[in-house]
């Protein structure tokens, strides 16, 4: 069977066989053995495949091609593969396998993969596909989805080790190899006082190193991160990041165990948080190249209209000093560098700003100190871009005052840049309000408003 997987030459990657995604080639073949009618063909190539590499032909696949390669999939699905997949596929699926299967597929997820996929459905899929669940998993389930959305009670699996503080390590062996229900990957067993809270952890490989009559509690660890089912899921990213957690378990109000988190899960947070950042840094809602047009434009349309009116504004502070430009033509064509260069300042400033918080490197403790600093690289690039653009200028036009007119105008606007691309963010932040959300509108508002008005305002005072 030819290779399904994409890969670069050893001498390229730096490591042999390293695996990127599926051969653009056996997509192709799988496109072909469609349109010929080839099923068997088709089920051949892509049954053995990883769900993610499944997913990812799935989605790549259009119009009939991919209703064709979903419905000969029907008795061999991998349920893996439905959280690796767009929400409009999904939908796809729901309508072609029916409630019942795909409620089938659903029960055989992981209760936190089971909690999203659901969570992801309108609410009449959601009531017919929780009908036709078994009631355990149906309970599991609905306790999930009622957890605050982006906290640590949505992303938690329920699967877990539980064993009583008074167990001997003989005895915890002995209920792993007996136990037909458990995790399918663990790193810990939680041990847990009567009350089922949690007071400790016990590694694997601290399990099967003790001797079989050792207490669970003289073998345990009790230095361990309680996550809150409320807490929100950037903070536990976050906690997982900064301490090098693999796992940790998640309790309720009460403080009894009620899941646990691991790093897999984590992953996936980080990259759903960035992804989500970058996306709305570009007003943007959605990520995948095979959205539909019609929808793509109605994402976009809000935040194209909201830079329309900021655009408007700093047109109608260049028409106050229309009477200005007319008499001096060389400002028209030198008027766009201040503002262009106090909107690239201000996002490099903005970046660091949104990134400090996200990290929580950025804090009400070390602002001030944060806000001095890129106010004084504000200042120094202000001055050295205005020595420059001052210089160009003067030997562009033959006039000094239209080069000593726009340095000072660059100083202005960097230092400005650099005040608001802090203080956006910040500002934002405090009203609890996504700082990726609407601060590059605002940053770019400021910098062109400011930009114009400086540069436009310096030369009527000083070349009229």
């Amino acid at each position: 069977m030819e290779n399904r997987v994409r890969s670069l030459p050893r001498e390229e990657s730096g490591q042999p066989e390293e695996i990127f995604g599926l051969d653009p080639d056996f997509v192709a073949e799988i496109d072909d053995a469609l349109e010929d009618g080839h099923e068997d063909v088709v089920r051949e190539l892509v049954v053995p495949l990883h769900y993610a590499d499944c997913a990812d032909l799935i989605e790549s696949l259009h119009g009939e091609h991919r209703q064709r390669l979903i419905e000969l999939l029907r008795p061999d699905f991998n349920p893996e593969v439905l959280p690796e997949l767009p929400d409009d596929i999904r939908d796809q699926i729901v309508e072609t396998y029916g409630f019942a299967d795909f409620a089938a597929i659903i029960e055989e997820l992981d209760s936190d993969d089971a909690v999203y996929i659901l969570d992801r459905l309108d609410e009449a899929e959601q009531a017919h596909v929780l009908a036709r669940l078994p009631i355990e998993t149906r309970t599991i389930i609905e306790q999930g989805l009622n957890y605050p959305e982006y906290s640590a009670g949505r992303i938690m699996q329920r699967e877990l080790v539980a064993v009583p503080n008074y167990w001997t390590v003989g005895e915890a062996i002995d209920y792993l190899r007996s136990n037909a229900v458990l995790p399918e990957d663990f790193y810990v067993l939680f041990v847990v006082d009567p009350r089922h809270r949690p007071v400790g952890v016990v590694r694997l490989n601290r399990l099967l190193r003790a001797k079989r009559p050792v207490k669970l509690r003289d073998v345990m660890s009790t230095e361990m991160d309680i996550l809150p089912v409320d807490m929100d899921q950037e903070d536990v990213a976050f906690l997982f990041r900064r301490k090098d957690l693999l796992s940790a378990p998640v309790t309720d109000a009460s403080g009894r165990l009620v899941g646990r988190i691991t790093i897999d899960d984590i992953v996936d947070v980080i990259d759903e948080e960035a992804e989500d950042d970058i996306l709305r840094l570009a007003g943007l809602s959605e990520s995948s190249i095979y959205v539909s047009t019609w929808e793509t434009v109605r994402n976009r349309f809000t935040w194209l209209l909201v830079n329309l009116g900021t655009a408007i504004l700093a047109s109608l502070v260049i028409g106050l000093f229309e009477d200005m430009l007319t008499k001096v033509v060389a400002l028209a064509v030198l008027m766009p560098i201040v503002a262009s260069m106090g909107g690239n300042a201000g996002t490099q400033t903005l970046t660091i700003a949104v990134r400090g918080l996200a990290m929580k490197e950025l804090t009400p403790s070390n602002a001030m100190r944060i806000l001095g600093k890129e106010l004084l690289v504000g200042g120094i690039n202000g001055l050295a871009f205005a020595v420059l653009t001052g210089a160009v200028a003067w030997a562009w036009f033959d006039e000094p005052m239209i080069g000593a007119v726009i340095a000072m105008a660059m100083v202005i606007n960097l230092v400005i840049a650099a005040l608001v691309g802090l203080l956006i963010p910040l500002g934002l932040e405090r009203l609890k309000i996504d700082p990726a959300v609407a601060s590059g509108v605002f940053l770019t508002t400021v910098t062109d408003v400011v930009g114009f008005f400086a540069f436009l305002g310096l030369a009527t005072i000083f070349l009229l």
